[in-house]
């Protein structure tokens, strides 16, 4: 296997050419009305805002900055604009259940004219009705009504006391009531002791009398009631016909204008009725009649809690803060004299309300944060309608009476705006997440470059530029952001998609053009902006770089040692990532084919780690040791490693540390290996190369280039380099060199200088080569381990127990 062929400056950077564009600025260039490089999400939201059977509504996935919020709003916007508006939402007072305000739906803009209208009807109430219980018919009428009950009183009792004096009995008024006494001769009451010395017939006598007339005066005090709730009757009915009269006219423009709506006409009749119930309270008889009355005709407006009569198109309402009560509403509560009260007028609406007949758009992440919000939303949207009610009601954890208003019956389209991680855990955990979400949207992350797409992206960088910069670029400073778009995609055949990462260079640019008093951003600004950037978060970077070169940390450059080679790491701090380079040192000896990985043993190796481990052992059984037992005991180390260790891209790394001390075989400490191995020995791609280059070329920068110093790493990353500028200087100058790997054995001559080997007709390896080597000490620690002097003889001091335990 020849050794690879080091890659040019052109393959390590996919530079874009300012010349391919015909603009001089971006100002010529129009504003993109699409969405670059998100058809697959466009189609789920069109498809998810179309169809509008339950549980069709719509998870949008994606990672933080890509611009999921400000797309999914303006599609919606746009899809919006040309749906019908929902109608108004108003509460009524309910005056059968106080407690219980109705609901009524009036056609948009009728919610407002609904309450002009009942201001108007209250402010004539306010006014009308006093002067027409002021008026003299009025009192005129009362005046007979009250005098036809006296005179029937009267005449009730003056027949009693006529009767009573054709008898010579006289009718008395005690404090205990009416009572008959016996007159006498002269005409006076006769007193007891007389009346007893009477004879016995004319007592009798008498006492029938008194006894008939005690009847009579009875029966007409038990008439009493019944004529003054008559007469009140009488009166009411004269209230009822008095205040229909003052606001009759009113009343009946009123029926006609709402006719076609039978709650606003039953909620006028009530109106009507409460009225004549409560005229003294009106027109203020009671003396405290101001302030009851403004209580009575609080009751007669109209809570418009949604009005749509503004709006163009269906409602898209964002709701940052997606609380229970921020969601469904709440009922607002004022002190009166010590105590909370409300009533319907305080029903304040929720985003379920507000966006009711179009889109609600949720951070997921923020409404799971919110104690309980997730399950009042799933409830609205099982349920089909919006009730307003407190938390504490909801779990009964208080008994304070409070309104319970009539439900309102929903249909919206909710839209949740979060990442992949969040999806998956509620797909997996909540059973009814897809039963309510059927539609994913999902946001692509890059999309190919290519020369198609480039025209367009650079529309949409003048796009982002116009909203966010006070200049225009120039097509050099567009080609500059085009490949640090592919830098950002860790892929130079790809751009990124992360627009606010996009806006936020831009911005930083303008800043960089302002101070050098330039009319447009240029190439050269937005590379100050990239190199700000990593200046304000590379302390830790500076200060690993700084131990490396003081010595602290063990990092050669230079020469060569047996088991010992350069591994590549990232570092992910926030939202900067650097490069570092790890010492990797191998051991092996004598032993029962057990392979130690120190940092697993140290609680210190990931999973995926262990992983590379456990293949890294398989290959090497594989390759070395078909046919007979692995006689090794090998252990491998990151050195001067504290924290976790995850990933498999040094398993490369790790196995050519390995060859080297079975072999005995230097490794070339200038070159840094990269790379994740399969059981096959092909070099399979990773993440972070251009960090891991760069990190390793910072030390090695250091401390001088020679020429010899570079990184291999393996062919498939080829495609994903978009390197520094001055590494790509120094590998066009020769002065770094940048190796592509397929096979672990690519790395094996690259590191050793020696072939690596290939397996002949008879089963071994090539002369004097690694691979040969490596099987030659294989062996030679089978025959130790089974007793074997090394010459072929039999073996006749080992033995093995019943379980094939050496």
């Amino acid at each position: 296997m020849a050794r690879p062929e080091p890659l040019t400056a052109d393959a390590v950077y996919h530079g874009c050419d300012p010349e391919r564009f015909d603009f001089a600025t971006t100002d010529e260039l129009e504003a993109l009305e699409t969405i670059v490089g998100q058809d697959r999400a466009i189609d789920a939201l069109r498809f998810g805002a179309s169809i509008r059977s339950q549980g069709f509504n719509l998870y949008v996935l994606g990672p933080p900055g890509i611009g999921k919020h400000e797309v999914v709003e303006r599609f919606l916007r746009n899809r919006a604009s040309d749906e019908p508006v929902p109608p108004d939402c108003c509460y009524l007072h309910n005056f059968d259940r106080p407690n219980a305000p109705r609901l009524i739906q009036l056609p948009a803009g009728d919610g407002e004219r609904l309450r002009a209208d009942l201001e108007q009807l209250i402010e004539e109430l306010r006014t009308s009705i006093p002067a027409t219980f002021e008026s003299d018919e009025y009192h005129n009428r009362l005046r007979e009504l009250h005098q036809a009950f006296g005179e029937r009183q009267q005449n009730a009792f003056r027949e009693i006391h006529d009767e009573a004096e054709k008898h010579n009995i006289a009718l008395l008024q005690t404090p205990g009531g009416f009572t008959f006494a016996p007159r006498d001769d002269k005409g006076e009451v006769m007193e007891s002791e007389r009346f007893r010395e009477l004879p016995e017939d004319k007592r009798k006598e008498i006492e029938a009398i008194i006894e008939r007339l005690q009847a009579q005066l009875q029966e007409v005090i038990q008439q009493l009631p019944r004529w003054r709730k008559e007469t009140q009757e009488k009166i009411r009915a004269l209230n009822e016909e008095m205040a229909v009269f003052a606001v009759g006219h009113r009343m009946a423009e009123f029926r006609e204008t709402w006719r076609d709506y039978p709650r606003v006409r039953e909620h006028l009749d009530a109106i009507q009725r409460h009225v004549t119930s409560n005229v003294e309270s009106v027109v203020g008889q009671d003396g405290q009649g101001g302030e009851t009355a403004e209580a009575l005709f609080r009751r007669y407006h109209v809570n418009v809690l949604v009005s749509n009569g503004d709006r163009q198109g269906a409602p898209v309402i964002y709701e940052d803060n997606p609380g229970h009560q921020r969601l469904v509403g709440r009922v607002e509560h004022h002190v009166q004299q010590g105590a909370l009260v409300t009533d319907f007028r305080l029903i304040e609406p929720g985003a379920l309300h507000r966006a009711n007949g179009g889109y609600l758009v949720l951070d997921v992440r923020k409404l799971l944060f919110q104690p309980l919000a997730w399950e009042t939303l799933k409830r609205a949207l099982y349920s089909r309608s919006v009730k307003t009610e407190s938390l504490e009601q909801l779990y009964s954890l208080m008994s304070t009476v409070s309104l319970e208003p009539e439900p309102v019956p929903l249909d919206v389209k909710v839209v949740l705006l979060g990442d992949r991680l969040l999806y998956y855990l509620l797909a997996a955990h909540d059973p009814d997440f897809l039963e309510l979400f059927k539609v994913q949207a999902d946001f692509e992350e890059d999309l190919a470059r290519n020369d198609d797409i480039l025209p367009v992206y650079a529309r949409m960088i003048a796009t982002v530029a116009r909203n966010t910069t006070r200049r225009p670029l120039d097509r050099d400073g567009v080609a500059r952001v085009i490949e640090q778009a592919s830098r950002l995609a860790d892929d130079g055949e790809r751009l990124t998609t992360h627009n606010r990462t996009i806006a936020d260079l831009l911005t930083e640019a303008d800043y960089w053009a302002a101070e050098a008093d330039s009319e447009h951003i240029g190439a050269a600004h937005i590379q100050q902006a990239i190199e700000a950037q990593t200046h304000r978060a590379s302390r830790v970077r500076d200060q690993v770089g700084r131990a490396i070169h003081r010595g602290t940390l063990l990092i050669d450059s230079e020469g060569e040692a047996v088991g010992s080679v350069n591994g590549l790491s990232v570092l992910q701090l926030g939202g900067h990532a650097f490069g570092r380079p790890t010492r990797i040192t191998a051991n092996a000896r004598l032993g029962r084919g057990h392979m130690v990985d120190i940092e697993r043993e140290a609680k210190l190796g990931g999973s995926i780690h262990t992983k590379g481990m456990m293949i890294l052992s398989s290959l090497l059984a594989s390759r070395y040791a078909r046919e007979r037992q692995l006689s090794l005991a090998a252990s491998v180390a990151f050195e001067q490693s504290y924290g976790t260790v995850d990933g498999d891209s040094a398993s490369v790394a790790e196995f050519c540390a390995l060859c080297s001390v079975l072999a005995e075989v230097p490794l070339r400490q200038s070159i840094a290996v990269t790379g994740s191995l399969n059981q096959h020995g092909q070099v399979q791609a990773v993440g972070g190369v251009n960090e891991k280059i760069e990190g390793f070329f910072d030390v090695c920068a250091e401390r001088g280039l020679t020429g010899e110093q570079g990184v291999a790493l393996p062919a498939a990353n080829v495609a994903h380099l978009m390197l520094r500028a001055d590494v790509v200087e120094a590998v066009r100058d020769g002065r770094f060199r940048i190796w592509p790997l397929t096979h672990v054995d690519e790395a094996l001559e690259l590191l050793t200088g020696l072939p690596a080997g290939t397996r002949r007709d008879d089963g071994t390896f090539e002369a004097d080569s690694v691979n040969a080597r490596v099987e030659q000490r294989l062996q030679h620690f089978s025959e130790l381990a089974h007793g074997r002097s090394g010459n072929g003889d039999e073996d006749n001091g080992g033995s093995r127990d019943d379980n094939g335990q050496d």
